[in-house]
């Protein structure tokens, strides 16, 4: 038989040798400490939580983790919240905005390939879900070997197009810190030019850039509806990276009040080739 959480956190307390008097004593000095009585647990709600399944407050939660010295995320996963489980929920959101990423910072376990086919080449394009013959948990600190502090992570939000239609809006990408510096040269294609990650007053983007004097120029690719900006630079605009590595999804997003430009309209439904690939 399954314990639930208030018999878990029963459990926890019995192993320890507290009466419900000392847990309560012990959290009023929590509540004290953060001038905040809903740290305190008395032994009528006590018993609540343990017995009748009374879900505990995030304040109460974290006194139970202190008094029971157990992580806080444990607890929570008494009550079925695993936070290493946060990636299957992020994106249900559609943030307007892009931004910087932290929200799998503080993941400890990841589910990932343990075992390829013995037949897997990266020579070959393949289908990586038949390529897989085994799933496995993997705790984070494993992978800190490949963890490099250069590298940073942004998410392009659903109201930016700049760099539409290379970068749709909700692509993650993975940005080089080290590369900060605007290069300036020719380029054969517009895959070829280095696109930056921007930090601005009002909040970021990617685009292509080039200095002007003390200006920065946000160059959008040609096809996007965005406008070029020109900042100041450094004071209106910071160049946190060059964009490394892209993940998006196709088909997926959509943006009801974003109306297609012409050029993007013809772009989208000519059948030219090497339309999309040109002006970069």
């Amino acid at each position: 038989m399954q314990l639930n959480g208030g018999q878990r956190l029963r459990t926890l307390r019995e192993a320890l040798g507290y009466r419900m008097r000392d847990v309560e004593l012990a959290s009023n000095q929590i509540a004290q400490r953060f001038e905040n009585e809903e740290f305190a647990i008395p032994p009528s709600r006590l018993s609540d939580i343990e017995t009748k399944g009374i879900i505990p407050s995030i304040f109460r939660l974290y006194s139970f983790a202190a008094i029971y010295r157990r992580e806080y995320r444990e607890l929570l996963s008494f009550y079925g919240l695993e936070l290493d489980d946060i990636s299957a929920d992020i994106g249900f959101g559609h943030p307007q905005k892009s931004h910087v990423s932290e929200a799998l910072s503080n993941v400890r376990q990841v589910r990932m390939p343990t075992r390829l086919d013995p037949g897997f080449s990266l020579q070959k394009t393949t289908d990586l879900g038949r390529a897989i013959e085994q799933w496995g948990t993997v705790p984070m600190s494993y992978l800190a070997q490949f963890a490099d502090d250069r590298y940073t992570y942004g998410y392009i939000g659903s109201e930016d197009f700049t760099m539409y239609p290379i970068l749709p809006p909700g692509s993650f990408v993975q940005v080089d810190g080290t590369k900060n510096k605007v290069s300036e040269g020719t380029w054969r294609s517009e895959f070829e030019r280095p696109i930056y990650f921007v930090e601005m007053r009002d909040g970021y983007t990617c685009c292509w850039c080039s200095i002007k004097r003390d200006s920065i120029v946000l160059q959008p690719h040609p096809l996007s509806p965005v406008s070029v900006r020109v900042l100041r630079y450094p004071q209106e605009a910071e160049v946190l990276g060059q964009v490394v590595g892209i993940a998006m999804r196709l088909g997926d997003w959509h943006y009801p009040d974003f109306q297609l430009t012409q050029k993007v309209r013809s772009a989208l439904t000519s059948d030219a080739p090497g339309q999309m690939g040109r002006g970069a």
